[in-house]
């Protein structure tokens, strides 16, 4: 059976992968109460875990150095309670990810860059629809790889499995014609979600980011 986290673990976490994240969007990604996330939030602030701020508004939270450094200790301690073939799991995808997670950000720089005569670091400005089309075929391809990934991490580690699905939902917006839901920073655009997908994996490995090999 695969292992399902602790809420209080998830919420801790959820700060982490999602970034300056509201008690509600937690929530919604990990199928918890709201209520439950707000109370632990304030719970894990009186910890010195969490720091609330304000975002466009809504009170938004975000890991202090201690929280960072719990939660790794707690995604250490989740992988070891998931068993010996849940670590082997993670290793290895992450193994296959790090190639993988490279062509990907090369996508995400022809989709913001089109090379020029003029200027190598020109500019896309999306008038050449054969250029955007290929780009766009690569980061369906991509997408299809991050699908196999998260199918095969979430047989050991029930959080993984939502990262699929959400990079296809926001790429059946990209094929209408919705193309802010490349890179927007503001929801759970394919960048977006890449980069939440790339930060769970490392952190249940105790990676910092930009430490890969």
């Amino acid at each position: 059976m695969p292992f399902a986290s602790h809420p209080e673990d998830l919420t801790l976490h959820g700060v982490r992968v999602l970034g300056f994240a509201t008690a509600a969007r937690i929530a919604g990604r990990y199928g918890l109460e709201p209520a439950q996330v707000d109370e632990t939030l304030l719970d894990l602030e009186v910890l010195g875990l969490v720091r609330r701020q304000n975002v466009r508004g809504d009170r938004a939270w975000s890991l202090t150095e201690a929280g960072r450094a719990d939660d790794t200790r707690r995604m250490a301690a989740e992988l070891a309670a998931a068993g010996d073939g849940a670590a082997v799991a993670v290793r290895s995808v992450h193994r296959m990810f790090v190639p993988v997670n490279e062509r990907f950000g090369q996508a995400c720089t022809d989709w913001q860059l089109r090379p020029s005569r003029v200027d190598p670091l020109d500019v896309n400005d999306h008038t050449d629809p054969r250029w955007d089309d290929r780009v766009l075929d690569r980061l369906a391809s991509l997408g299809s790889a991050l699908g196999v990934f998260c199918d095969e991490l979430a047989a050991s580690l029930i959080r993984f499995g939502a990262y699929g699905a959400l990079y296809s939902a926001a790429l059946r917006h990209v094929e209408a014609g919705r193309h802010s839901w490349v890179d927007a920073p503001d929801r759970d655009s394919l960048q977006l979600v890449w980069m939440q997908f790339h930060e769970d994996l490392i952190a249940t490995l105790g990676i910092e980011r930009g430490a890969e090999v």
